[in-house]
């Protein structure tokens, strides 16, 4: 594969991820009214992708160090495409938790690897410059699904957004089937046992550089997580923000990320991939802090949750590159299984944030700026103890 290829074949995988979770932010509150239950059941939906989704990567990764990137990716799209179908089709509400489950799984595994891929080709720092490249480009997901989303929403309702999400996948599984070439030359025929799982995953786990970039990577999208799960309900149900304008304030948000990835790719040439993940990490402290001050004071207009959105987007454009490519460096020979690693850890991060937020809805938006002040601090917390361990530059 070409370099462009490559890039615009990892951005496509990775931008399944972001278009499954914020196309239909939008339809929240109206699947909620449609099956007449509550947010917090109707944020299910993103909690079980969130939770299938980490947990796939366990697998996926092994997968793809025993059998290869190409037949992994291959089949891990099509089961998104499947589930997809599933979900669109849903009849009740237990239907398509669960079939967004398998989406999940399918997504995870196009995401694994080409992580792996990135691996395969590329060392550490150029590796970050990709994924860098790859996050600005693949941040027009989330910039603009939201908008589509509420305007399918308001056209055809919330199954028309599933429906997008199928034709989205059909796109990049065939990319894949006409343009991947296989990357992993080192095929591991001992990767998918049980032991030797168990023996990959404790190496991955005992190791300081894996942990000096994996937690801050966690906390770091648990903190935009916040957002993603809480502002459909504080904007549109608190703050009365129609539906279909919905997407364009997400999309300010989003803005801060597509800016992050910029600064990240101009910082990580000048003062590498550590002093860059903590100059990211402190911005998010500040967002979070900002936010929760301005609540306390008074502040309730949707500008204000706009603006921290921004704020804490930005600096994860920032940490994510440099938090994918530092947590892989140690295992060239492991990738696939890092990855997997890597990847479990962000969706459970996520997924313990999303609980928190949706368990915490009081019809304010105090629940939400706490929440992100909170994540902000552990997140700077954690870069700070663990700096020593993530020389990687």
């Amino acid at each position: 594969m070409t370099p462009t290829t490559l890039l615009w074949l990892v951005t496509g995988c990775l931008m399944l991820q972001p278009l499954s979770t914020d196309l239909y932010l939008a339809s929240l509150p109206s699947m909620a009214s449609d099956f007449a239950t509550t947010p917090a059941a109707v944020q299910q939906t993103l909690s079980l992708f969130v939770l299938g989704f980490g947990a796939a990567q366990l697998v996926s990764g092994p997968l793809s160090d025993r059998y290869g990137r190409r037949p992994v990716l291959i089949g891990g799209l099509l089961v998104y495409l499947l589930a997809g179908l599933a979900c669109a089709m849903a009849p009740e509400l237990d239907w398509l938790v669960v079939a967004r489950f398998v989406q999940a799984i399918g997504c995870c595994t196009a995401v694994v690897v080409v992580r792996a891929v990135i691996r395969d080709a590329y060392s550490v720092a150029e590796g970050t410059r990709v994924l860098a490249k790859a996050s600005s480009l693949l941040a027009l997901a989330p910039l603009f699904g939201p908008i589509l989303g509420g305007y399918l929403q308001v056209a055809f309702g919330w199954r028309a957004a599933f429906v997008a999400l199928v034709l989205a996948g059909l796109i990049v599984w065939i990319a894949a089937m006409r343009r991947m070439k296989e990357s992993n030359n080192r095929l591991d025929p001992d990767a998918m046992r049980l032991a030797n799982l168990a023996t990959t995953y404790r190496d991955v786990l005992r190791t300081p550089a894996f942990w000096a970039y994996a937690l801050p990577g966690a906390i770091s999208y648990a903190s935009i997580f916040v957002f993603i799960s809480g502002t459909p309900f504080v904007l549109i149900k608190v703050l009365g923000v129609p539906i279909q304008y919905y997407g364009y304030l997400f999309a300010m948000g989003i803005c801060g990320y597509l800016s992050g990835t910029l600064i990240c790719r101009r910082l990580l040439g000048s003062i590498g991939v550590a002093r860059t993940l903590t100059l990211g990490t402190t911005v998010g402290l500040l967002g979070g802090l900002g936010f929760l001050a301005l609540v306390l004071a008074g502040v309730t207009h949707w500008v204000l949750v706009v603006a921290a959105q921004f704020v804490v987007m930005t600096a994860h454009g920032i940490n994510f590159p440099c938090t994918q490519s530092g947590s892989l460096a140690p295992f060239p020979e492991k990738a696939g299984s890092a990855a997997g690693m890597f990847g479990c850890l962000v969706m459970f991060a996520a997924l313990l944030a999303g609980i928190w937020v949706g368990s915490s809805h009081d019809g304010t938006l105090l629940p939400l700026a706490s929440i992100s002040a909170t994540i902000g601090v552990i997140l700077v917390a954690s870069t700070r103890v663990l700096a020593r361990y993530g020389k990687v530059d």
